[in-house]
């Protein structure tokens, strides 16, 4: 392993650090495609799940907190702190939770809030500094598992979310149309 700082020398400490994080999300992303592969269970197991869910949450954005402070963040910041990978990772693992909570019954509408939680992080996310600076408190992993447990406990957030797909789909050809005509248009001047 090759560490540099400014001595000249490794940091041993931080490289075990990295390391243990590494190996934890490893682990984490391990369990998450299992569950993925379950089918319905008994109430018990399925009980277990969303305990599951909900220390994968927690991992992801509350498992450290900044000395002194109320301050608390998860290895979903720590891996954002890599410039636009970070983000896109952060972002695959996070979907992969909503992946898990599809699988374990949430609505079409629970599911579109929960996509729409992880694509505003993930948006925001890429601004840099910022997005580090959103990250420590949007929380979205937190907030996703919270609509799990409102749509079940509470029966919230039922629904189809056709209606949702449609637009987007719509607003997507838009802005296709308009890519083609604007590209059309700009040929055009080039070439006459």
């Amino acid at each position: 392993m090759r560490c540099i700082t400014s001595t000249g020398k490794c940091n041993a400490s931080v490289s075990l650090g990295f390391l243990r994080i590494v190996l934890y999300l490893s682990h984490v992303l391990g369990s998450l495609l299992q569950s993925v592969d379950m089918e319905n269970k008994p109430e018990k197991d399925y009980q277990q799940e969303l305990v599951w869910i909900d220390r994968a949450a927690s991992i992801l954005d509350n498992r450290f907190r900044i000395p002194g402070t109320n301050i608390r963040f998860g290895a979903d910041f720590l891996i954002g702190l890599i410039p636009y990978a970070g983000d896109v990772i952060s972002f695959c693992i996070s979907g992969l939770l909503v992946v898990v909570m599809a699988r374990k019954g949430a609505s079409g509408m629970a599911l579109v809030k929960m996509v729409g939680n992880i694509w505003v992080d993930g948006a925001v996310g890429t601004i840099p500094l910022l997005g580090d600076i959103f990250d420590l408190r949007f929380r979205a992993n937190v907030r996703n598992l919270n609509l799990l447990r409102e749509h079940y406990e509470e029966g919230k957030h039922q629904g189809s979310a056709w209606w949702v797909v449609i637009l987007i789909l719509a607003i997507l050809f838009v802005l296709i149309g308009l890519s083609v005509y604007m590209i059309w248009r700009v040929l055009y001047w080039i070439v006459t």
